[in-house]
């Protein structure tokens, strides 16, 4: 069985593929793309860290 982060990391990829390809007309387009990816792969490396946690009981 893969591990937990292959398999979200399969997720992703799957994700990334069926997105349409996003062209920057400005450069505020370009910074919000930028900040959404920053922002949203740090809220899962947050819930894999609570996740974590969780499974060795340190909550």
């Amino acid at each position: 069985m893969a591990s937990i982060s292959a398999q979200l990391f399969l997720v992703l990829i799957s994700l990334l593929l069926l997105l349409p390809v996003v062209e920057a007309v400005e450069a505020g387009d370009a910074v919000t793309l930028l900040l959404g990816v920053a922002l949203s792969i740090t809220g899962i490396c947050a819930c894999l860290g609570v996740y974590a946690r969780k499974r060795s009981g340190q909550m």
